[in-house]
């Protein structure tokens, strides 16, 4: 501020907004995530901008996380002040994947779609979550991004469960699972070993949820996860 430099004071704006979020103060964190969108839309730095509108529903959809946890409902079912919270997140994220279409960085789109499939999941909006999903899984192939790709594998089998198709989240979840393994990630096959335990639970091919539980206790031990 003291010498005059907008995009300087902007992008530390946002650093305090996206700090302040992890501390769980979110009102101000919106202050100064705000303060970093004013000031790249004053300057004309849609880049800037785009990263603000993304940071402001991350702190949205964080704090509507954070009320959401004294209550222990399945997505869906929300109080109000959690449901605005959560709409906010979501309108922001939309704003972000618009200007991110528009400057084309596919990446920004990526993250901008898993996280309002996130949000819709969270509303109980579970078609919207799927369609979302289904467009971060799309960029994650793109990129070859294993990670992403496996979450949203996971993502796309948890929103198929509400809506009943348990067939085609036992799908999803297989291929959780597999990618898991190729990441060797044991905490993340585990918890697709549970998912499928209780999809064929669901599906009542019990045989076959006894399997995916015994594997799920296995690792649990093996991880030393009391």
């Amino acid at each position: 501020r003291t010498i005059g430099d907008r995009i300087g004071e902007a992008k530390a704006s946002g650093n305090l907004g996206n700090t302040l979020k992890i501390l769980g103060q979110f009102d101000e964190a919106v202050v100064c995530c705000q303060r970093h969108l004013d000031i790249s839309q004053e300057q004309g730095d849609k880049v800037g901008e785009a990263r603000a509108l993304y940071n402001i529903g991350n702190v949205y959809h964080a704090k509507g996380k954070h009320l959401s946890w004294n209550m222990t409902q399945d997505p869906g079912y929300l109080s109000r002040e959690v449901k605005e919270t959560l709409q906010k997140a979501s309108e922001y994220y939309e704003r972000n994947l618009s200007l991110v279409k528009e400057l084309g960085d596919r990446a920004a789109q990526g993250r901008a779609y898993g996280n309002l499939g996130n949000t819709q999941y969270l509303l109980g909006n579970f078609s919207e979550a799927i369609a979302f999903h289904k467009e971060r899984l799309a960029i994650a192939k793109e990129f070859g991004d294993k990670a992403a790709e496996r979450r949203a594998y996971s993502n796309l089998g948890n929103a198929h469960i509400f809506l009943g198709r348990f067939d085609i989240s036992a799908e999803y979840y297989k291929k959780t699972l597999q990618l898991s393994r190729q990441l060797k990630d044991q905490a993340v096959e585990a918890q697709a070993c549970y998912s499928l335990g209780n999809t064929y639970t669901l599906l009542q091919d019990y045989e076959r949820a006894i399997e995916y539980h015994l594997k799920h206790l296995v690792i649990a031990q093996e991880l030393g996860d009391r």
